[in-house]
């Protein structure tokens, strides 16, 4: 397995790869609709019914019901195409990560933050910091590298000694779905390494797309 820095480079670059490419062909797919003798360009304000005002609700049109769906829908069918890989290593349980403090993940649970009452229903912050070391050594290498700090190390109290869990039948929704990020780092012990490296080129193909269609329709 490729280690983290080689991974996260990988990553930006496929992503750079897919962005560009995805703009190029948008770009090309709006300027053909533009009509012709228009002057202007597509984030331009045009006066109601006029030629440019149409243009921009027929790219707006091409956005929301041809492009946005079948990107929503092949994002959806990557999210939903692994299987049963767990291992049973505990890697999940026993060290959750975030750029949260417990203190700010019980406050934006406060204020209806659904992931956070989820997080904070499960994991508990951990007082020792060796401990995560034990579990993904590399990450915490990765981190200490970097000089990064803000981040913050959980587990699950109700994991047990041969990693299972002590309350597998109400264990939330966040449980069920790990992995649902394809772009998460996982120690290679995660049973779910083969399938995250198998979908991440075109999950960051489909991300790509999202984010470039998502500023076309805050443009206009």
């Amino acid at each position: 397995m490729i280690g983290i820095e080689q991974q996260l480079e990988k990553t930006k670059l496929l992503y750079r790869k897919f962005f560009l490419e995805f703009s190029k062909e948008l770009d090309a797919r709006i300027l053909k609709l533009k009509p012709e003798g228009l002057n202007g360009e597509i984030s331009d304000s045009y006066a109601p019914d006029s030629l440019g005002s149409k243009w921009q609700e027929q790219v707006r049109n091409l956005l929301q019901d041809e492009i946005a769906p079948e990107i929503y829908k092949n994002i959806y069918k990557l999210k939903n195409s692994k299987t049963d890989l767990c291992k049973m290593c505990g890697s999940c349980c026993k060290l959750a990560i975030s750029e949260f403090s417990q203190e700010e993940l019980i406050k934006k649970a406060c204020e209806g933050d659904n992931f956070a009452k989820q997080f904070i229903s499960v994991f508990v912050q951990y007082k020792i910091e060796d401990i995560p070391r034990n579990i993904f050594p590399e990450y915490i290498d990765y981190l200490a590298l970097n000089g990064i700090s803000d981040v913050y190390f959980y587990h699950c109290p109700l994991v047990t000694e041969d990693n299972r869990c002590s309350d597998y039948e109400n264990r939330p929704q966040i449980c069920r779905d790990f992995p649902d990020n394809p772009f998460s780092l996982l120690p290679p012990s995660c049973g779910y390494c083969k399938w995250k490296e198998s979908i991440l080129s075109d999950s960051l193909k489909y991300q790509a797309m999202s984010e470039i269609v998502q500023f076309y329709k805050n443009l206009l």
